[in-house]
């Protein structure tokens, strides 16, 4: 008889993100953080500061992260998980490097890592794994972290998505409902980047996994035709990036006579900057001007279901249990625990352009 998992034991829950401004004064500090190391003109980050300030100089993705972690703590405490939920970012505060620092001090000795994206590749993925070793490098004997597997194709995450986008729906006028287009948005990376994730032996594991979860998520709202495009672009136009924008698409679709819109952000876990300038105003403008109905389809962190399926992948971590997967293709998922896919999987990143990202709170 074959013997069963042996269950294994952690001492908290670290939500990992990419952090960002919460008062106009924090916007050009954060923005220096991104991009510290890469040449970054300062004319372009006053550029791209005005992206912040146009809200006030303040991001949602803390809020919205704090709101997460309320949900996650409810759902740990209605299922028995007695793990308490740390909070630790990237570029802003509260730093992962001082989070990791105060679990230590708690006694913390092993915690999970969830991060805030879904994906594989650099930055989806490797990216946090080198946030995880940095933190651990600047904590003397700091607590074992080890991050949770990629999610994209997770059941409770494709439902989520798949009720936001029959709400976008229905938010259209009544005579436009039949006839909308569902175009799927996820944030753009160099070609070069993307080629580069994935196992040595082979290529584009960001964009076949985002074409994946586009996949379900049409398919679990009946829609037979839809679009995947790319949004959030930075960099000079000589260095190739995965297109079409979500804008110019937007165009070419109304040259082809669609007259209404249904833009779901597969790509993004929460309303942070980047949904809402990119779709939210520039999206929706020239949706607007092109004379055709436009509604974005919720991101599934406020979702209950969103809680749920972290507690499902964190009872999945300590009971060693298949993971709950709707994807059949192999080669789209990470379940090695707390290591790339395979060794060499998406190790070599990239050089990045020079220039700073609109808003990547990947």
């Amino acid at each position: 008889m074959q013997a069963e998992p042996a269950a294994r034991e952690v001492d908290a829950l670290l939500l990992l993100s990419f952090g960002g401004p919460e008062r106009p004064e924090d916007v050009m500090p954060f923005l220096e953080n991104v991009t510290r190391g890469r040449g970054v003109p300062p004319e372009r980050l006053a550029e791209v500061a005005q992206h912040y300030l146009h809200f006030g100089g303040v991001s949602p993705i803390n809020a919205l992260n704090l709101d997460i972690i309320k949900a996650i703590e409810a759902e740990f405490g209605s299922r028995g998980i007695d793990l308490p939920v740390y909070f630790g970012n990237r570029n802003w505060h509260p730093l992962v490097e001082a989070t990791v620092e105060g679990m230590r001090a708690d006694g913390v000795r092993s915690a999970l890592v969830f991060p805030t994206s879904a994906w594989g590749g650099y930055s989806g993925c490797l990216q946090y794994q080198e946030d995880i070793t940095r933190a651990r490098a600047a904590v003397a004997d700091a607590p074992e972290l080890v991050k949770l597997r990629q999610y994209f194709d997770h059941p409770l995450f494709v439902e989520a998505f798949a009720d936001a986008i029959r709400a976008a729906v229905a938010e259209l006028p009544q005579d436009k409902r039949d006839s909308a287009r569902l175009v799927f948005t996820a944030h753009s990376v160099p070609v070069s980047a993307d080629i580069a994730s994935g196992p040595p032996d082979e290529q584009r594991l960001y964009s076949r996994q985002v074409a994946e979860a586009a996949r379900l998520c049409a398919a679990a709202t009946g829609f037979d035709a839809y679009d995947l495009v790319w949004q959030s672009r930075s960099g000079p136009p000589q260095v190739p990036w995965l297109d079409p924008d979500i804008v110019d698409h937007l165009d070419a679709l109304a040259d082809q006579g669609v007259d209404s819109v249904v833009v779901c952000p597969v790509g993004f876990v929460s309303d942070h900057l980047e949904v809402i300038w990119d779709l939210d105003n520039e999206a929706k403008e020239r949706a607007a001007e092109l004379g055709m109905a436009f509604a974005r389809a919720a991101t599934p962190g406020p979702d209950p279901r969103f809680a749920r399926m972290v507690a499902d992948l964190v009872q999945e971590y300590l009971t060693a249990a298949a993971p709950a997967r709707l994807s059949d293709i192999t080669g789209l998922g990470c379940t090695v625990d707390g290591a790339p896919c395979v060794v060499g999987c998406c190790a070599l990143p990239p050089r990045r352009p020079a220039v700073a990202p609109a808003a990547a709170e990947l």
